[in-house]
């Protein structure tokens, strides 16, 4: 089954928002991923920017394989998204996707959870279970925050990556490990290699393949189709009841700098869904924390971002027209479109 997932951007925007803000156009890179197979069936992937095209490009390609895959990026872009979309268009679609966030599971419960234990393995174990491992067989295993895992989980996760087999806890036989590993982070893995957090060759194992998810604030453009998503799901938990953004409102989105990314924008509009009046949301009606609402206009690193984005309206996304009209080069604006997540790496 085919799902338009990034050709939803025009379609949310008419509907929840009132006015229609101007759009970035794709560039014909992107085109071709205007149609993307579903993702899990409940599920969607909103968005259309070059950078977020650019993300699920890197995930179709490495689909198709058994490889293991780091995701990284800032807390909240996104990345088990990614995952879940990685496991929907691969061979692996029908399996179990089993998450794990590292952090969250006490350190003396993590190798448990990750390998089962035999019945007596430790004093409160009255019978065997399995881990997440063997409860992923056939599918993916998530791993979130994978520079959390204890020392010793890492020794042994190691064997599962470079073997594909594990022992549970008091086991005295090896179990296959049909599983395939997506890892997450939002770390420098090299930076916690360095300070000595995380081992070297499971480094090198986990980050055979990386993607990277750009911040919310370096792909403005999916603001409004995210926005328009989250308000329909609101409206539908409220009994349907229609929810409007104004123009105000969604100005003071897209020039938000939004550290929290994705996951702080879906809670902002949770809120300002519950305080505003008549289903629409205004300027007041958004609470953005302490963190200024306006982009600091003297940062020249934003002026530059911002001059770049114009005129690459204005030329359609003719990179030649562009550089000609900033007076750079087309090696410096492709530079500076992969600074600004403006254009695929």
């Amino acid at each position: 089954m085919n799902v338009p997932l990034l050709d939803d951007t025009l379609n949310d925007i008419q509907g929840p928002v009132h006015g229609s803000p101007t759009k970035f156009p794709a560039s014909a890179e992107a085109r071709p991923f205007s149609r993307i197979d579903a993702a899990l069936a409940a599920e969607r992937i909103v968005g259309g920017s070059v950078a977020w095209r650019d993300v699920l490009r890197r995930a179709t390609k490495v689909a198709a394989t058994d490889t293991t895959v780091c995701v990284h990026g800032e807390s909240g872009t996104g990345k088990e998204v990614v995952a879940r979309y990685l496991q929907s268009v691969s061979p692996r679609r029908r399996g179990p996707f089993i998450a794990i966030n590292c952090p969250a599971v006490p350190e003396q419960l993590l190798e448990s959870e990750l390998f089962g234990f035999e019945r007596g393995a430790f004093t409160s174990a009255q019978q065997s279970k399995p881990g997440q491992i063997e409860l992923a067989a056939g599918g993916v295993l998530f791993l979130d925050e994978v520079t959390e895992m204890t020392a010793t989980a890492q020794a042994k996760f190691l064997r599962v990556l470079q073997e594909r087999e594990f022992m549970r806890l008091g086991g005295t036989r090896p179990i296959k490990a049909d599983v395939r590993v997506v890892a997450a982070t939002n770390r420098d893995l090299r930076d916690a290699v360095a300070c000595g957090e995380f081992r070297l060759d499971l480094y090198y194992r986990v980050n055979v393949f990386d993607i990277h998810i750009p911040p919310l604030r370096h792909r403005r453009d999916d603001i409004p189709a995210l926005a328009a998503h989250f308000l329909r799901e609101f409206a539908q938990a409220r009994g349907g009841r229609r929810l409007e953004l104004t123009p105000d409102a969604l100005d003071v989105l897209l020039k938000y700098e939004w550290p929290g990314n994705v996951r702080e924008l879906r809670n902002v509009l949770e809120r300002a869904a519950i305080v505003c009046e008549n289903g629409v949301i205004r300027r007041a009606d958004l609470f953005l924390g302490d963190v200024p609402a306006m982009v600091d206009i003297t940062d020249l690193n934003v002026l530059e971002r911002r001059v770049i984005e114009s005129v690459m309206r204005k030329v359609d996304g003719n990179k030649a027209r562009a550089s000609r009209q900033l007076g750079i080069s087309r090696t410096q604006l492709y530079v500076r479109l992969r600074k600004y997540g403006l254009e695929p790496a």
